[in-house]
């Protein structure tokens, strides 16, 4: 075995537990992939003392979510959900090269239909009831009070325009692993004193998005979440999943949120999840890997 013929894979304590006893498919799946091509897998902790040796050491490193920190390392990340994965080169969604690719229906399978109706039976196992009550969803995430690079702007800043290019009623709640400060949760109240159409929750997000005429957001998940259910999207900040959305970063305010056909959400889901990511489900999964590791220069 060839010095570089090592893969360290740098997982946070929990998922590397899962790991080393084979338990969490992917990175199972990856490591028989590797290992079948006569490589090393090393698993180890993702720590500070880690991250500034891991150049230093021989082969190849792929880091869990995190920024890879030489030009023999890649990252990985699950795709909001399943067994759907992407190993990338970056770090932040939103600069993965699917951001910039364009999607055609016409290149979806017909079984587009199946699999987005399997999918929906998995993510709302008891069933769920959608229907148009009128208002937004609006499912906030972190800072409020914070412009940050990969925005349009600032969430608060999101909920005026919101308010101002549409007349609807508009539900915002409160992302549950947030800790907010006296501050935003202020601003917040300023907003909704000013604004009859404007409420503010901390829960009651799946009936809320259920019920909704449109989701806006910055990158919330819960707007892909409403692709399964038939929900159209406009999107503040940056994203991979923005192909079919309304983007504010991408067309402005006023185009973002004009009118527009109904977008093919069955094929589009199909084409991000399936088309687009590794799914450690299907048997062709370690050939997926290899393929991918190979399209960035790593000699396997």
């Amino acid at each position: 075995m060839a010095a570089h013929d090592i893969l360290t894979i740098y997982l946070d304590p929990a998922t590397l537990r899962r790991a080393e006893r084979g338990e969490h498919n992917f990175f199972a799946r990856l490591r028989g992939a590797v290992e079948g091509r006569g490589w090393r897998v090393i698993f180890a902790e993702n720590t500070l003392a880690n991250r500034l040796a891991a150049p230093g050491r021989p082969g190849y490193a792929l880091w869990h979510m995190e920024e890879p920190t030489h030009d023999r390392a890649l990252t990985c990340r699950r795709r909001y959900l399943g067994a759907f994965w992407n190993i990338e080169a970056v770090a932040p969604r939103w600069d993965w090269p699917i951001v910039a690719e364009p999607f055609d229906p016409d290149t979806v399978p017909d079984t587009a239909g199946s699999f987005v109706a399997g999918w929906r039976r998995r993510l709302w196992p008891e069933g769920i009831e959608t229907r148009d009550d009128g208002h937004i969803f609006m499912p906030l995430q972190g800072r409020l009070l914070d412009h940050r690079s990969f925005q349009s702007m600032s969430p608060i800043s999101m909920i005026r325009q919101t308010l101002a290019h549409s007349g609807r009623p508009v539900i915002a709640t409160l992302h549950p692993n947030e800790d907010y400060s006296a501050d935003e949760i202020a601003a917040l109240e300023t907003l909704a004193a000013a604004h009859s159409r404007l409420t503010v929750r901390r829960d009651g997000s799946m009936e809320a998005l259920a019920t909704c005429s449109r989701v806006v957001t910055q990158n919330s998940a819960l707007a892909l979440h409403g692709y399964f259910l038939r929900k159209p999207a406009v999107l503040f900040a940056r994203i991979d999943f923005h192909h079919i959305a309304g983007s504010v970063p991408r067309d402005g305010l006023d185009a973002a949120f004009a009118p527009r056909p109904s977008p093919a959400f069955d094929r589009y889901l199909y084409w991000f999840l399936q088309m687009r990511s590794t799914n450690a489900g299907r048997p062709e999964c370690e050939e997926q890997i290899l393929s991918t590791l190979r399209g960035h220069d790593w000699p396997l």
